[in-house]
């Protein structure tokens, strides 16, 4: 007869828990743990199966219990368990038949979504064999596409076998290219990137989902029945790969809260898959709306390191097995639990600090509230440009394969494809040494080295990164000829202009100049958190925003600066992607000025090229008011000496470029690929083998920088027109520093008079270009930066509110009456933004709630676990704020710095050797106090000054998102949301 075994009763009336898993697992702190406590209750006996009678006995030998855990791990036979199972019928924390779910991911995403739970835009790629080609999975350059669904770079890839850990992520070329593989932690790694993998794997089942962007930090969520959540935070692999160990060599995480909706989200996850004990991965990410998703759900897991998790996991446990199996037993937590384990005590944060003689005891009477930072990008190559008319067929074809075969459409080509298909062309059309053809007119030599310039800015590198390198071919000329095989006629076009746009690649030196200034920012700029800033970022009390335009060097100068404020390491590609947000909108404001610059721009030319600057003796009351204040009396024998000395040096670097031009057709069928600018990106030091062989350091040939000095030499003073071009000396100044910085080297005669007269001239021209006096200055500004303001003053005000809401609630004890004028304060701002809100909507019909644009989610530590003074207060990182009295004028106080940039005070010198940085680089300068010391401005002072020239909040545009949208419907539901959402960000 069969035994079912339906009660409690074991030895002593005890209930039997059988732990059927394998020993590895029984082993393991966290299981020994909460198995220890279960013994300390005194009403179990806890029953040990061992690898032994899981693996060879057979189920009808093993030991009877009635309550049993058993989950699968590697090796462990999900079979044998189930067939036990339904032979002794014992109670199951975990049930056993869904577990065979987490095996595949595909039926994981399936059961999610079937219980309502969030997870990533996903589709799925089976292959029945390896390289097995499937007609409706499409690779390009930057994206993937399934059955007609468009997964564009950065996408994950995950094998559907649940058990196989090895997950990639790939990168689009616009921010390097490249992939980063996650792995199980081995040692103190979980990532490694490799920027030269650009193709997805063939070899298996995988399925794809979208990147969800969660700002470098991950949150694991741990379930102990469908009640009972633990969520932990750690810093993501997908920055840096790095993991963050303790001095015990765990890995460092963090408990934090989680929200109302994700409470929910686990206690889904836990009947979706009848698990009583369960983990899994929960992204919290932003796009346009504040959102988790589940990306991945294991079997049974447990916390390792939370000595209060253990005590909660085993009171959980036990109500399971007495309500289950001895419900006339009480399951009532008892008033004192029956163990004497306690996690040790631990200093609190402000003493910690004060032993390192950071802040005392006492906590601080002032606090940091908010930063704001306005960053220019690091050194980078000078930008560079080339037009040319072609005529050649081969590419006149390339434009219309490129533009839908429209004639009168231009091309843009980006991707490695597109540069791919022109290189090839431009290999045919032109050798790479010149012909020497006597009988070739000078416009024919010209448009071959054009030619030329185009096809080795192409060839730089040996792969393309889209991030430096665009072309443009735009129709300029058409014919009509007859159709094929059909009536009528059509049009083709047979004239082109193409235009070439690269350079601009953040340089060593500026990888390491931004860099530099995110340790300053870590060091100096958070000074009541000690070391305590990465510590703040992981637990959700550092809200921190990266944004950039959509330049590349910008972008690559974002990341740079991210990894030294969190003390990162590792390529920028993958760093740039989680942490920095595109917002050109914002930050490339230049065309909203045009008019007013051009303008400004031609004033000043008449300005240096009259002799009213160099005749102008007059003494001036306020000489800053003076159109075109700066630029030198004898402006305009400075420009032709400017104009002679870049001829020489252009002349300089012909020569060099025929040398180069020799060599180079000694081998010409074997293409030279002297620098690898994608590899750049990521390079920390100078290429010293190129310099010790005579060679420009950087991205450039000989030939390209001839093409830039020659380029410079021509625009700056038109021989036929004996007409200069003033916009020009900015370019050249930079030039010229730039090859004084990394080509010393060569050894150009005149290149260090030539900085000193360009350098006198951009003093005077780059100060002016936005206004030749302080109205103009201000009104240009005030169009370029207008957004920017308006951001910056929301930031200001919703960090103000917060602080007042929280002391409001925490401070009771205050004087009520202060409180209130604080609020009222706040209130008045937003009934005068509001108003003017409400003028504006009865022209433009727009408005915007500005009540609930404090109402985002807001993610914090878990306080029963926080080990500091407050942890609700939230840093926000996008300007320094102090906590004093609520009614003091000073609560908060504004402070302003600025920094002048690179330290190029060795290049002033004359640029001798003994002075130049021997890795081409030049040190940040530190930033200067704008203000007083002792004095400061309040917010409402700065509100008042800035305000005018802001963007008022109701007239922000929708952001445009740099990673994928939400789900449509999730739109169409939370448009009034994205409003308020816009405010915040």
């Amino acid at each position: 007869m069969e035994r079912r075994n339906d009660g409690g009763g074991g030895s002593g009336g005890k209930i039997k828990i059988g732990v059927c898993v394998m020993e590895k697992k029984v082993s393991c702190s966290p299981m020994e743990q909460i198995l220890e406590r279960l013994r300390a209750f005194g009403e179990f006996e806890i029953i040990i199966f061992g690898d032994k009678v899981i693996l060879q006995d057979p189920v009808e030998s093993w030991p009877l219990c009635d309550c049993l855990i058993a989950f699968y791990s590697s090796g462990y036979p999900l079979e044998k368990a189930e067939k036990y199972a339904a032979l002794r019928r014992p109670f199951l924390v975990n049930e056993l038949v869904p577990q065979y779910l987490l095996h595949d991911r595909s039926k994981v995403y399936q059961q999610l979504k079937l219980y309502g739970v969030p997870v990533p835009t996903y589709a799925v790629v089976r292959r029945e064999y390896p390289n097995q080609e499937l007609n409706y999975f499409v690779e390009d350059d930057d994206f993937i596409e399934i059955h007609g669904k468009r997964f564009c770079k950065p996408f994950v890839e995950k094998s559907i076998d649940g058990d196989d850990h090895n997950i990639m992520i790939y990168y689009p070329s616009s921010a390097g290219g490249g992939m980063k593989e996650l792995f199980r932690k081995v040692g103190n790694r979980s990532s490694e990137f490799y920027p030269d993998v650009r193709k997805v794997r063939r070899d298996r089942s995988y399925i794809y989902e979208e990147f969800m962007p969660t700002g470098g930090t991950d949150v694991k969520v741990y379930t102990v029945g469908p009640g009972y959540a633990h969520a932990e935070a750690r810093k993501s692999p997908v920055v840096d790969g790095v993991v963050m160990r303790n001095s015990d060599g765990k890995e460092v995480r963090y408990p934090v809260l989680l929200t109302p909706s994700e409470k929910q989200i686990a206690r889904s996850v836990c009947q979706a898959f009848r698990q009583g004990v369960c983990g899994f991965d929960l992204l919290r990410c932003d796009l346009g709306e504040a959102r988790s998703y589940v990306c991945d759900v294991n079997g049974w897991s447990f916390v390792k390191s939370s000595y209060k998790y253990y005590d909660d996991a085993a009171c959980i446990l036990r109500k399971m097995f007495l309500d289950e199996k001895a419900p006339h037993i009480s399951s009532t937590i008892p008033t004192s639990l029956p163990w004497k384990i306690s996690e040790p005590a631990q200093q609190s944060e402000a003493v910690r600090f004060h032993e390192r003689g950071t802040v005392g005891i006492s906590r601080p009477s002032e606090e940091l509230r908010c930063v704001i930072a306005v960053i220019r990008h690091g050194d980078r190559t000078p930008k560079q440009k080339v037009k040319l008319k072609v005529t050649e067929e081969k590419l006149l074809k390339l434009m219309l394969k490129y533009n839908s075969g429209k004639a009168h459409a231009e091309a843009k080509l980006k991707s490695a494809l597109q540069l791919q298909d022109l290189l090839d062309a431009t290999r045919i059309l032109v050798p790479r040494a010149r012909s020497g053809r006597e009988s070739d007119s000078d416009v024919e030599v010209e448009h071959a080295e054009k030619i030329r310039q185009v096809r080795a800015v192409l060839e730089e590198g040996g792969h393309f990164s889209g991030i430096y390198r665009k072309v443009q071919l735009k129709p300029s000329n058409w014919v009509r000829i007859p159709k094929d095989n059909r009536e009528g006629e059509e049009e083709y076009p047979v004239e082109a202009l193409m235009v070439l746009k690269y350079g601009g690649v953040l340089t060593h030196a500026g990888r390491k100049q931004a860099e530099e200034l995110g340790r300053y920012f870590r060091n100096n700029m958070y000074p009541s958190e000690g070391p305590g800033l990465l510590r703040l970022h992981s637990t959700y009390r550092h809200d921190l925003k990266i944004y950039s335009s959509d330049e590349g060097r910008v972008q690559m100068s974002a990341a740079a600066f991210a990894k030294g404020l969190l003390d990162l390491e590792g390529e920028l590609t993958p760093i740039l992607v989680s942490l920095v947000s595109k917002d050109s909108s914002m930050l490339d404001g230049l065309q909203d000025g045009t008019g007013d610059i051009n303008e400004a721009k031609a004033r000043l030319h008449d300005i240096i090229t009259s002799s009213k600057v160099a005749n102008c003796n007059e003494p001036v009351e306020f000489p800053w008011m003076v159109d075109g204040a700066g630029v030198p009396k004898n402006a305009a024998q400075l420009l032709t000496s400017l104009a002679e000395l870049t001829k020489q040096i252009t002349a300089q670097v012909k020569m060099l470029s025929d040398d180069e031009d020799e060599k180079a057709a000694i081998d010409s069928d074997s293409p030279n690929h002297p620098y690898d600018q994608a590899k750049a990106l990521g390079k920390a030091e100078i290429d010293t083998d190129r310099i010790s062989a005579g060679l420009p350091c950087g991205s450039e040939s000989f030939l390209l920088m001839f093409a830039r000095w020659k380029k410079l030499e021509r625009d700056l003073y038109n021989e036929r027109k004996k007409r200069f071009d003033t916009t020009q000396i900015p370019d050249i100044y930079d030039s010229c520093k730039y090859d004084l910085l990394h080509n010393s080297h060569l050894n150009l005669t005149g290149l260090n008079d030539l900085f000193k007269v360009s350098q006198l001239l951009a003093d005077g021209v780059i100060p002016n270009e936005y206004g030749i006096n302080p109205k103009q200055k201000l009104k240009i500004g005030s169009k370029i930066a207008r957004r920017l303001l308006g951001k910056i003053l929301i930031d200001l005000h919703n960090t103000r509110r917060e602080v007042t809401a929280a002391a409001a609630e925490s401070n009771t004890h205050n004087d009520t009456k202060a409180v209130s004028s604080a609020k009222r304060k706040e209130r008045c701002y937003y009934e005068d933004v509001r108003n003017e809100c409400f003028e504006r909507s009865s022209s433009n019909k727009k408005s915007i709630d500005l009540d609930d644009s404090h109402k985002e989610t807001k993610y914090c530590l878990d306080p029963k676990y926080a080990n500091v003074v407050e942890p609700e207060r939230r840093v926000r990182t996008r300007l320094y704020f102090t906590s004093v009295p609520l009614e003091h004028p000073k609560r908060f106080r504004i402070e302003m710095t600025f920094s002048r940039g690179a330290d190029i005070s060795p290049l002033e010198s004359g640029g001798k050797a003994s002075l130049l940085p021997d890795d081409h680089t030049m040190p940040i300068m530190e930033p200067e106090r704008l203000q007083e010391v002792g004095s400061y401005i309040t917010l409402d002072k700065f509100d008042k000054m800035t305000r005018p020239f802001a963007m008022p909040a109701e007239d922000f545009p929708p952001a445009a998102p740099s990673q994928p949208l939400p789900h449509k419907s999730d739109i169409l539901s939370g448009i009034s949301k994205r409003k308020t959402k816009r405010l915040q960000e």
